[in-house]
């Protein structure tokens, strides 16, 4: 266990490190919706059953998130982290054998889906746990970048990728990329007890809250899979494009992402609540254009970027939330936040493939959109100011309490800020 914080340049390496093991788990667990018809067609099954992969993903990180969490409570986290991307490296090559099945792939993204569940749990407080609290935004900002790149140049280079060699291309290099990150974090983060440090509580827990923001992600993240699941076949069908044109629009909507986390990144400790409100109103905004105005391809590139700068925003601010008003450990409430991002993935591309044969490709987002105004809707419910904007004097008085509740437990050698969680 590490008594001070290590040098900085060490810092910054294992901050780069978790950023790309964020990429290379988003890119992994979202690839086969750019690669879907590729899929299907190899594997010789419909295109809903590599639609499943992605439910299937989902349903696994939203059943494991909390219980894993649980179990690995004690586990030092520079252990946790290097094993977890071990599953990844196996995984990812796993699924890049030649003749692979649908039955072993399938398990390959279970064990993945497994991994990632406690990933997202426990990276945000060991990155944040390096720095000083005054800088939990920044650094959960940071994070997202890593997340959204993905989004940017994991899915569509991937799609690319696997449309001009095969299908496995990417799977590949994301166990390559997997490996990268496990060397780095191995060697360099600090073995502490993950109890240790600023970081393992939340600044100014709020029972209530957190409730909402677990229902906002739940609702929000719904209505964006129950569309974007199938969005290729949206932009070929609705919106006329094909081909390159359907990787050029998601590198745009990826774009649009990365852009939306570097703004709002550097807002989330002054705005927390106008940095979750306005994405999600303009999701809303987003998917309910696409229903309305989709089948012009102009509007539909548009209101693509328009999306994809709400997305990412929604869940990074999520995020921070959680790490401010965490009526517990840090870490649980991570994974119960990730836990309703993943049943929104399931839900949303479940939902997504139940409605096809009935309201079209055209209707997902419609339903979509309806879904993320109930998740505006849950965040203005009367009473749950709790950290947001205009209530900065009570939620820093929240957090001081809160601090002097942790340095009472640092008297007790419970709490250390100079660990590296």
């Amino acid at each position: 266990m590490s008594s001070v914080r290590p040098q900085p340049w060490r810092r910054a390496a294992v901050v780069a490190a978790l950023m790309l093991a964020a990429f290379t788990f988003n890119t992994t667990e979202n690839l086969p919706v750019g690669l879907l018809a590729l899929m299907a067609q190899d594997l010789r099954v419909p295109l809903a059953a590599v639609g499943a992969l992605v439910t299937g993903y989902g349903l696994t990180v939203a059943v494991v998130s909390l219980p894993l969490a649980h179990v690995s409570r004690s586990v030092p986290r520079r252990y946790l982290l290097a094993g977890l991307l071990g599953l990844l490296v196996v995984a990812s090559w796993v699924s890049a054998l030649g003749g692979v099945t649908y039955g072993l792939l399938l398990a390959a993204r279970v064990v993945t889906a497994a991994a990632q569940a406690l990933f997202w749990a426990v990276m945000g407080p060991v990155a944040v746990g390096l720095f000083p609290p005054e800088r939990r935004g920044r650094i959960i900002g940071l994070l997202s970048v890593g997340g959204s790149l993905a989004t940017v140049a994991g899915v569509p280079a991937g799609t690319w990728l696997g449309a001009h060699t095969d299908w496995r291309t990417p799977f590949a290099l994301l166990g390559a990329l997997a490996l990268v990150c496990l060397v780095a974090v191995g060697a360099l983060l600090p073995t502490s007890r993950p109890q240790d440090g600023h970081s393992a509580y939340g600044a100014a827990p709020d029972r209530r809250r957190f409730r909402v923001v677990l229902g906002v992600t739940a609702l929000s993240v719904t209505g964006v899979f129950a569309g974007f699941t199938y969005v290729v076949a949206f932009l070929d069908e609705v919106s006329g494009l094909g081909g390159d044109a359907v990787s050029a629009v998601l590198f745009a909507f990826g774009g649009a992402a990365l852009a939306g986390v570097t703004v709002t990144g550097p807002l989330l400790d002054r705005f927390p609540q106008a940095t979750l409100a306005v994405p999600v109103a303009t999701q809303a905004v987003a998917l309910l254009g696409l229903w309305a105005a989709g089948h012009v391809p102009a509007a539909s590139v548009a209101l693509m970027m328009l999306l994809g700068a709400s997305v990412a925003p929604v869940f990074m601010a999520t995020q921070s939330q959680v790490l401010r008003v965490a009526p517990g450990r840090t870490e649980t409430a991570l994974a119960a936040n990730s836990a309703a991002f993943n049943v929104g993935v399931a839900a949303g591309a479940l939902l997504g493939g139940l409605l096809l044969p009935s309201v079209g490709v055209r209707g997902t987002f419609l339903v979509g959109g309806l879904l993320t105004v109930g998740a505006l809707a849950v965040l203005g419910l009367p009473g749950q100011v709790g950290v947001g904007d205009g209530g900065g004097a009570a939620a820093e008085g929240h957090g001081a309490a809160a601090g002097r509740g942790v340095k009472g437990r640092a008297a007790k050698g419970r709490y250390r800020t100079d660990a590296g969680s």
